[in-house]
């Protein structure tokens, strides 16, 4: 199966990512969520990493 810049998937990693972003803004105004924030990060990484493959296929098929 061919996959197309933009996709389905790298659509739905970029609403992923944003939520975290949102999420982290919102927990910046909350005391003591300093780990929260450095977990909820951690797994934006993850998911940046899983886009970048995702466009990386995409952009050799």
């Amino acid at each position: 199966m061919s996959y197309e810049a933009g996709s389905k998937e790298c659509r739905h990693l970029i609403e992923a990512k944003e939520s975290l972003l949102s999420a982290m803004e919102s927990l910046s105004n909350i005391n003591s969520t300093d780990v929260l924030q450095i977990q909820i990060k951690e797994i934006y990484n993850k998911l940046e990493v899983m886009h970048d493959k995702r466009k990386e296929i995409e952009y050799t098929s």
